[in-house]
């Protein structure tokens, strides 16, 4: 499994923005392979964190590649004032059930 956590700091949005975001968010979440994700706001910062999970490098390799991703890469400059992206495999996940997580049911607990 991975993730791919697309950090950013909040910049002017406009009607584009929301169409484009909506668009990709739909491409993403019909990808064979992509098992949810989750939004952080750090409060001290206003960074805003996307964590996205996938069951394999080719499926989020299918999002990174489609022409959708690819024109909000080349637009981000025009609604956010900065960006990194982390992409990670995940080693281990666990919990206790008490909350629920797009992970939760793909591996055993420990």
């Amino acid at each position: 499994m991975y993730t791919s956590t697309f950090t950013f700091a909040k910049g002017d949005y406009d009607a584009d923005f929301f169409a484009l975001d909506d668009r990709i968010a739909a491409i993403a979440r019909a990808i064979p392979g992509y098992l949810g994700e989750e939004t952080w706001e750090n409060a001290a910062n206003g960074l805003i964190s996307n964590v996205y999970y996938w069951d394999s490098m080719e499926a989020l390799q299918q999002l990174m590649s489609h022409p959708a991703h690819r024109e909000a890469k080349q637009a981000q400059a025009k609604w956010l004032r900065g960006y990194q992206v982390v992409i990670a495999e995940v080693v281990r996940t666990y919990g206790d059930g008490g909350i629920a997580h797009p992970l939760a049911e793909t591996t055993p607990a420990h």
